[in-house]
């Protein structure tokens, strides 16, 4: 039997809650895949809660964990890796040495970069330096990019008010070859009222996945998207079955948080985990 396709998630880690891998190993794991989680951070919870502990990983503990995934192998072996939330400039370019050098020692690798960096109602919450990172050296190494509206606007230059807007953004980012972006979030001047829109735009033209908005918006849910669009992938969905899918399932789990009153997404609705088994 052929072992279950491998992930190497880099992304923030919290003790309660669920946001970056903390949102993200659960759902990948219950697909199916088997998930190697780098933590770029380690806090105690989201910063929207009273208080905040822990600290990003100390840029030679965060080398020391990439030289130890080196030493088992998992970049030659792996078939997808995401990076989500870097907590420093320091770690963000070790980041791209990994990703360049995994990338070049195993041709069949894709790299999914979710550019977490910043939202229309808090703005740029990463410093400048590091969104530069994110921009010239991590984007142009991706096969898919899942930025949110606000940050596919900063990070690209353009607007994102039409869909030619995105097709110039997608241009913009200089995502690798055959590199697809994935802009979520997006309120177009078209778009159906009450709704939000996942637009793909990539070598095969531009595609629209419009969901009804929730009155929630909470963290973790890109997190979560960005899990379900590689555990979809890595199952065999085409890429816009994986996207429906995953909005599908991250609407369940806002939904859910929302009912219960939780301060970010949830992934222990029943019929949330029972649907994770089916991809």
């Amino acid at each position: 039997m052929a072992p279950p396709p491998l992930v190497i998630s880099i992304q923030s880690q919290v003790v309660f809650g669920h946001v970056g891998n903390s949102a993200a190993v659960f759902p990948m794991q219950a697909a199916g895949l088997e998930v190697a989680a780098i933590p770029t951070v380690i806090f105690s919870n989201q910063p929207g809660h009273p208080t905040l502990r822990g600290a990003p990983l100390p840029p030679d503990l965060f080398a020391d964990l990439l030289a130890g995934a080196w030493e088992r192998g998992l970049p030659q072996r792996a078939s997808w890796l995401v990076t989500g939330y870097i907590g420093s400039v320091e770690v963000a370019g070790m980041i791209a040495d990994f990703v360049g050098r995994a990338k070049a020692a195993n041709p069949g690798l894709r790299y999914l970069c979710d550019p977490v960096m910043g939202d229309h109602e808090p703005g740029l919450y990463v410093p400048a330096a590091l969104a530069g990172i994110l921009r010239d050296r991590l984007l142009p190494l991706a096969d898919l990019a899942t930025p949110n509206s606000f940050e596919a606007a900063y990070l690209s230059g353009r607007a994102m008010a039409t869909l030619p807007d995105l097709a110039a953004a997608a241009a913009a980012l200089r995502l690798a070859d055959g590199g697809t972006l994935i802009a979520t979030g997006c309120v177009l001047a078209d778009s159906p009222p009450g709704h939000l829109e996942s637009v793909i735009a990539g070598p095969h033209g531009l595609s629209r996945h419009p969901i009804p908005r929730l009155p929630v918006a909470l963290p973790g849910a890109g997190d979560l998207f960005a899990a379900l669009i590689v555990a979809g992938l890595a199952r065999g969905r085409a890429l816009t079955q994986a996207v429906e899918s995953a909005q599908g399932l991250t609407a369940a789990a806002l939904a859910h948080a929302d009912r219960i009153g939780a301060a970010e997404v949830v992934l222990s609705d029943p019929g949330f985990r029972a649907a994770l088994l089916t991809l």
